[in-house]
């Protein structure tokens, strides 16, 4: 317990001191490091770090957060540590849901991330209808085969909207959204951003201890007190959600809600009332890193998308290569045996 405390503390403490530091990092009024003393001498200076910089701090630590927290629950949920939001369709039904609102209806933020969020739940019921529908092979690759083919159908649908866009004011606008980025994020929609994703994380953080009941099959759960229907639907909702509004904001963003719950199992073991909390601030740096190099390292932006596709796969195959130190839960099945909710 005292060691789980330290780690906690220690990220924690990380991500304030990164959240300080990216502050001062950018490319403007010199390269990489902003002296704090020009934001009083230069008044543009000033300005970018209060309207531009600071809103897109704040949403990289929400996007980590929410990534990573919805990674976390939706693997304990379904009982399988390769499952995250875009490999159950929620990613990509938010991508399209978002997509038709910048291609067909135009609409406002608030609209765009009520649209984002009806399709990622649709994307999530659709992949586990299809896998309850399914009659071969057990639970894990059954939910595996729905969430492919049901994103496919989205991506399939983006692709679609991407065709009859106007290629000289949708399509761009467009493509460079689903590459996932930060570079346009304003106060407005980080503050239309905060309500749902803090709502969000509170709950995922008050029912830590009760995703390792919702981990075990029903019956069991419901012989330890549990309502698993209820309560399962509740985190799904809440996570779904919030993905889907973080994602109507950065667009698709990869391997964080793979990625950084696994680290969070390997450091803090796989009892989600430690290993939750991890996971929440662990996504919140790797995010945070992965914004801060996207924006800092190049004269020109790297879509964050691409940076985290590409150290989120390092990482992974370096965590597959490298021995496995994970705690035994006291009372929860680890994520991954092959069981039907």
């Amino acid at each position: 317990m005292g060691d789980t405390r330290r780690s906690t503390l220690i990220l924690g403490a990380l991500l304030v001191a990164l959240f300080v530091a990216s502050v001062f990092l950018g490319r403007y009024p010199q390269p990489y490091w902003t002296p704090p003393r020009l934001l009083w001498e230069d008044p543009l200076a000033y300005q970018l770090v209060l309207n531009l910089r600071l809103p897109r701090i704040i949403m990289a630590c929400l996007l980590g957060m929410v990534l990573s927290a919805a990674g976390f629950a939706l693997q304990m949920l379904f009982r399988n540590p390769l499952v995250e939001p875009g490999f159950l369709g929620v990613s990509q039904g938010a991508a399209f849901g978002a997509a038709l609102g910048i291609i067909v209806v135009g609409a406002s933020s608030f609209a765009l991330q009520g649209i984002a969020a009806l399709f990622a739940l649709l994307g999530l019921a659709l992949s586990t209808l299809l896998a309850r529908r399914i009659r071969y092979g057990g639970w894990t690759l059954r939910l595996i085969l729905a969430g492919i083919a049901v994103s496919a159908l989205f991506s399939a649908g983006v692709g679609l909207l991407k065709y009859v866009a106007d290629p000289l004011t949708q399509l761009p606008e467009l493509v460079f959204w689903l590459l996932g980025a930060l570079w346009g994020v304003t106060w407005t929609e980080t503050l239309s951003i905060v309500p749902v994703a803090v709502v969000a994380l509170v709950i995922a953080y008050l029912m830590r201890w009760r995703l390792n009941l919702l981990s075990l099959e029903d019956k069991i759960a419901i012989s330890l007190g549990s309502a698993p229907a209820r309560e399962r639907g509740l985190l799904l909702v809440a996570v779904v959600s919030a993905t889907a509004a973080v994602v109507s904001v950065s667009g698709i963003v990869g391997w964080i809600g793979l990625i950084v719950p696994q680290f969070a199992r390997r450091i803090f073991g796989a009892d989600a009332q430690r290993a939750l909390p991890g996971s929440i601030l662990l996504g919140g740096n790797f995010a945070l890193v992965c914004d801060d190099i996207a924006r800092v390292a190049f004269a020109g932006e790297v879509p964050l998308g691409i940076l985290t596709s590409l150290l989120g796969a390092t990482l992974f195959a370096l965590m597959m290569v490298a021995p496995a130190h994970t705690k035994s839960p006291h009372s929860a099945a680890t994520p991954g045996e092959d069981h039907t909710p």
